[in-house]
């Protein structure tokens, strides 16, 4: 049987690596529910009633190369309006297209090279076959939730390699339940290598959310959505409450992206992700208020859903109800898309507060701002802070943690670390960098470049003290204390306190520039060059020498591409 796959590329024109692992000799496939396009558009054959398609008239629907033509023109807007409107039928040929085009917009990193993927293949696994054994998936995966829909064997032996290779690639992801079933869904529409380059634009993606990548992550957007929904689907929520009042609404959203993506049918997903591949998190935000309304108006109506029915398990009740959810994909974006009062701003200031309201409660003592000691009689950090810190950062190991610890001073030793900022987490803006920072002090800024050097500083002073005003009525320039230092970790490890502490009685005043920063960068270090230096975007940089801390550059190139930028402080001080 010679065909397409729910309308992806033909068969024969995917890399000839895989086209011998991929397609069945009965049957030319690796799906167990696929869509075959024979002659004729109307020749299709399925195996699933609820994936039919009625021929007719097909409504005027827009094509891969308009769209295309608008994100090339920058009119973001426009092609979000044109993915919520329009319902491309399951079997369309253009996600094979669109899907890795929305995706790639989101790529921060170089673009890929040719046969990148299989070299990483080749690097995890020794070989670029597809190994009859079952493959044992990152730590990040959940078990539980690894959703094939409805691929065979090799489809999901092909989506265990992928999740194996972006492990491999990425580090930095340690708890990202969702991943496995995305990429499950993106191998219907294209093949292993362009699964593997969408979700790698996905996960480094800067400006928007689309995948969570740690726990804190995970369990910060779960509480942002009851948040959400204890405003937008007031009356639903309250119900829920009422007839389970021993029931902690907690536990009803810890599985929310689960209503969607092990609820919902399939026909209804992938018109979602028509729209989450260009939009974000935020779509699946809307989704799910949309999901509890409709479930509150079923259990009102249809005794099957009846409280005596759902009390002792709503989360369980709310899949079941998502598999036969009474509205169309179209209505069901429709309704999500027509929720008012929830912009990207209004979901921002939410995620925020319960974050930083998680990450208080993890080092503060229940009602009380306790000095909480972190250093032990060995001069090291204590479990409870290492702890904190591998569950924060995307930076440190444990070795480089005793190292930069062994660098702190003293006192500072003695107070448990937070982290303020990070990239990962709060996007890459400068002014979110000051609104999160700037009244700490001290605090530790950690750089990971793009080619993975790591390196910093210990800034001593608050960096509000950017608008602070001379007797002049003057901004300054530079500001902070002879307390400030630089650091390295990888590959080189260092530290460049200030040339001053030396006791050098010739020091100029190039040797006294520690801080600086307005609305355009920061910069760490001055005189004849600048230790560490960042744009407005927090994406770019260079690092030089500079008298102030007398350092080489902080990496070898000079320039540098910023993969995560953290910034710590410390509780209690």
């Amino acid at each position: 049987m010679v065909g397409k796959v729910l309308g992806i590329k033909d068969l024969e024109q995917f890399s000839s690596r895989r086209s011998s692992v991929y397609v069945d000799p009965e049957c030319d496939k690796f799906f167990e529910l696929p869509l075959f396009i024979a002659a004729s558009s109307n020749d299709i054959t399925t195996k699933c009633q609820c994936f039919q398609f009625s021929p007719g008239k097909e409504p005027a629907l827009r094509s891969y190369t308009e769209i295309q033509q608008l994100l090339q023109q920058g009119k973001k807007r426009d092609v979000k309006n044109i993915l919520r409107e329009n319902s491309w039928p399951i079997n369309s040929p253009i996600r094979a297209q669109l899907w890795p085009m929305l995706c790639g917009q989101h790529q921060t990193k170089q673009q890929m090279l040719d046969g990148f993927y299989w070299e990483m293949v080749h690097q995890v696994f020794g070989t670029t076959e597809l190994s009859e054994k079952p493959i044992m998936l990152p730590a990040f995966v959940d078990a539980t939730h690894c959703l094939p829909y409805h691929l065979t064997s090799t489809g999901r032996a092909v989506a265990d390699r992928i999740v194996n290779v972006l492990g491999y690639d990425c580090p930095d992801i340690t708890y990202s339940p969702v991943l496995y079933p995305i990429t499950s869904i993106l191998l219907h529409f294209m093949s292993e290598e362009e699964a593997y380059i969408c979700l790698a634009g996905l996960v480094g993606s800067k400006e928007k959310v689309f995948i969570n990548q740690t726990k804190l992550q995970h369990e910060v957007t779960w509480k942002t959505v009851m948040q959400i929904a204890k405003k937008h689907t007031k009356s639903a929520t309250s119900y829920f409450q009422r007839i389970c009042p021993g029931l902690k609404l907690e536990r009803i959203f810890m599985d929310w992206c689960w209503w969607i993506l092990a609820g919902l049918p399939f026909q209804h997903l992938v018109r979602i992700m028509d729209c989450y591949f260009h939009e974000g998190i935020k779509v699946l935000y809307r989704v799910a208020l949309v999901i509890l309304n409709l479930f509150h108006k079923e259990c009102q109506s249809n005794n099957e859903w009846s409280p005596d029915n759902i009390k002792n398990d709503i989360g369980n009740a709310l899949i079941k109800f998502c598999k036969k959810i009474p509205v169309s994909p179209a209505k069901l974006l429709h309704a999500a898309f027509s929720i008012r009062g929830l912009s990207t701003q209004y979901i921002s200031r939410i995620f925020i507060k319960t974050e930083m309201l998680l990450k208080s409660r993890s080092v503060l003592t229940s009602g009380s701002k306790q000095l909480i000691k972190s250093r032990s009689s060995d001069n090291l950090p204590t479990s409870q802070s290492q702890v904190n810190i591998q569950m924060m950062s995307h930076t440190l190991t444990i070795r480089e943690l005793f190292t930069l610890w062994s660098w702190l001073p003293v006192r500072i030793t003695m107070y448990q670390p937070v982290l303020l900022y990070t990239t990962e987490e709060h996007g890459c803006s400068l002014t979110t960098f000051y609104v999160r920072v700037e009244q700490h002090e001290p605090t530790l800024l950690m750089i990971k470049t793009c080619n993975n050097e790591v390196f910093g500083a210990y800034c001593s002073s608050r960096w509000f003290e950017r608008n602070v005003k001379d007797d002049k009525g003057q901004r300054q320039a530079y500001f902070g204390t002879g307390e400030t230092f630089l650091f390295s970790l990888y590959p080189e490890r260092a530290k460049y306190p200030w040339v001053g502490i030396e006791g050098d009685k010739d020091l100029g005043h190039s040797s006294e520039l520690f801080m600086a920063a307005d609305s355009k960068m920061i910069t760490i270090g001055g005189g004849e060059g600048q230790a560490i230096w960042m744009d407005e975007n927090i994406r770019f940089g260079k690092t030089d020498s500079c008298k102030t801390f007398n350092n080489p550059p902080l990496c070898p190139s000079g320039d540098f591409e910023i993969r995560v930028l953290e910034v710590y402080g410390f509780v209690g001080i």
